[in-house]
């Protein structure tokens, strides 16, 4: 029964990768059709059906839910075109050693992918996130409900189209590795071999975080090959903004790359701003200003949150910069010189990265003075433009991880070839797979690593089914019109049935004497606004906040 199961369960995954992978080749070759093409051969057809498959569902989802029948549309279209193009004959282009080469990786990503997920915004904001969208679509004012879901990443929309049939394992980003590691045996760009192992902790959840570095180290590839396809650069480097906007240099850079050396017409820039304008509205449609979490360019939609609730998360967000080691009132009183010094001299191993970070951003400085070359100046600039806006908003470390892949590419790209790479990546790979198999090591000897007091312990179970949690109890309230599930002594959504709100979020709601209500208590898709809580409201807030505090 064991064998049975096994071979069950690796027919699934190996079924999910196939059907996944031909039905974006698929896609692939319509957004050819349309736009040429900015990467040729497998991988670059496979990454232009991400970027069309996105592009649509996220326009789907103002209207409809991304599900069941969206999706089985999508690798409708997708399987016709694999076959009518006989797309398959893409496959038979690779040398035995190079097939070779890939299929070795690919089992190293499948078996790291099989691991717990352990990132806790994959509880709190990957899977509350995907439910709504393949059950609602993108919600009107989503985030009076849950601060956190105004964010909807492109990532995720395209996550739910595939989470209903052919990848109910949300790992999308395993996937997604196997075909960048396409990409870096089709390109022999082997510098980029050494990134994966890093990679592989951000396999086991639908985490934005691992796409856009992946898209920005192959624009980057390409910017510096001097790729002249300007229109597909810029519109490729936006989509990755609209992903994670931290990733504003991409844009930048590709922007200045077109204008400054490629001289290209603006109207190759057309397509890139009209993704712009696309996330744009959907974040005034979910959020209520553009960009997520930021209160800019206040359009006086009645949808946007409460501004006590907005002042309260820009107060995290700057106590996250000194990872929640200084009150906000003390951060208040810093002078210019705290500000950077208490930054630098954290507690722990965040300090570490944080002054690695500079003396990496000084190295490049210096290298691209040493060089004198343009490309260079301009990745230079685009970086600094980066850190500066993130610097100014919230200077948490994972906000500038990238930077570091930058930089390391600039530096080493042409040291690595191919024997460097695949000892590189071998020796990585075993430190990754050991952090990942051994939490309770790296708990204790890393105390100040906290993600890893939430990594589940490797299971032999995981070899055939992808390890997962199960969902957790909830509880139900209703305040006004809204009817509401939380979670029970845990602090996340997670699976808990929509609408669902964080337990945080409900206690910063009635402290700010306000509640979410629907639009149309009949029907949760209208959408969410907030409203002050009359008396009787503010009763029944009071005895489920006391409920919640007592129960967590």
């Amino acid at each position: 029964m064991l064998i049975f199961r096994q071979s069950f369960f690796m027919i699934l995954i190996l079924f999910s990768f196939i059907i996944i992978v031909s039905t974006l080749l698929g896609v692939g070759r319509i957004m050819e059709y349309c736009f040429g093409n900015l990467l040729p051969g497998l991988s670059g057809k496979i990454f232009a059906g991400v970027l069309l498959t996105s592009i649509a569902w996220t326009l789907l989802a103002f209207f409809i839910p991304i599900n069941l029948y969206v999706e089985i549309f999508t690798i409708i279209i997708g399987l016709f075109f694999f076959f009518k193009e006989k797309l398959y004959h893409e496959l038979y282009t690779f040398s035995k050693k190079d097939t070779i080469l890939i299929i070795a990786i690919s089992l190293i990503i499948l078996f790291c992918s099989s691991y717990y997920p352990y990132i806790l915004d994959h509880f709190g904001y990957y899977v509350p996130s995907i439910k709504w969208l393949t059950e609602y679509g993108l919600v009107k004012g989503i985030s009076n409900l849950d601060l956190t879901l105004g964010q909807m990443s492109v990532w995720h929309i395209f996550q739910a189209g595939f989470s209903n049939f052919a990848d109910p394992f949300l790992r999308i980003n395993a996937i997604i590795l196997i075909v960048y590691t396409i990409y870096i045996v089709e390109k022999k760009s082997w510098v980029q071999l050494a990134f994966l192992p890093i990679m592989f902790l951000f396999s086991q959840s639908p985490s934005p975080d691992l796409p856009v570095f992946i898209f920005s180290l192959i624009i980057l590839n390409e910017i510096i090959s001097a790729n002249k396809n300007v229109s597909l650069l810029f519109a490729f480097s936006m989509f990755v903004f609209t992903i994670k906007p931290t990733m504003i240099w991409l844009p930048v850079l590709s922007l200045l790359y077109s204008v400054l050396i490629v001289k290209s017409n603006i109207k190759n820039l057309i397509f890139g701003f009209s993704l712009l304008i696309l996330f744009f509205i959907k974040n005034i449609w979910t959020f209520g200003y553009p960009v997520f979490p930021v209160p800019i360019a206040d359009l006086g939609v009645y949808w946007k949150p409460n501004p006590e609730i907005l002042k309260k998360s820009s107060q995290f967000a700057i106590q996250k910069t000194y990872d929640m080691q200084y009150t906000f009132e003390e951060i208040q009183k810093f002078s210019s010189l705290d500000y950077i010094k208490n930054w630098l001299f954290l507690n722990g191993i965040k300090s570490k990265i944080n002054i690695l970070f500079i003396l990496s951003l000084l190295v490049l400085i210096v290298y691209s003075i040493k060089k004198k070359n343009t490309t260079i100046y301009l990745i230079v600039i685009s970086l600094l433009v980066k850190v500066i806006l993130v610097l100014s908003f919230s200077a948490q470390y994972r906000f500038f991880m990238d930077v570091f892949f930058v930089i390391f590419f600039i530096l080493f790209y042409q040291y690595f070839n191919r024997k460097r790479s695949v000892i590189t990546f071998l020796a990585g790979s075993i430190c990754i797979i050991a952090f990942l198999s051994f939490p309770s090591f790296v708990a204790t000897h890393l105390p100040s690593y906290k993600m890893a007091g939430f990594m589940g312990n490797f299971e032999k179970q995981q070899i055939y089914e992808p390890s997962q949690y199960p969902s957790t109890a909830f509880e139900t309230f209703k305040i006004g019109d809204l009817k509401f599930n939380v979670s029970k002594n845990y602090p996340y959504n997670f699976k808990t049935p929509v609408p669902a709100i964080s337990h945080s979020y409900i206690l910063d709601d009635i402290k700010a004497n306000i509640f979410p209500q629907p639009i149309d208590k009949n029907n949760l898709g209208k959408g969410f606004i907030w409203k002050r809580l009359d008396s009787p409201g503010k009763k029944e807030a009071d005895r489920v906040s006391d409920i919640i505090t007592k129960n967590n």
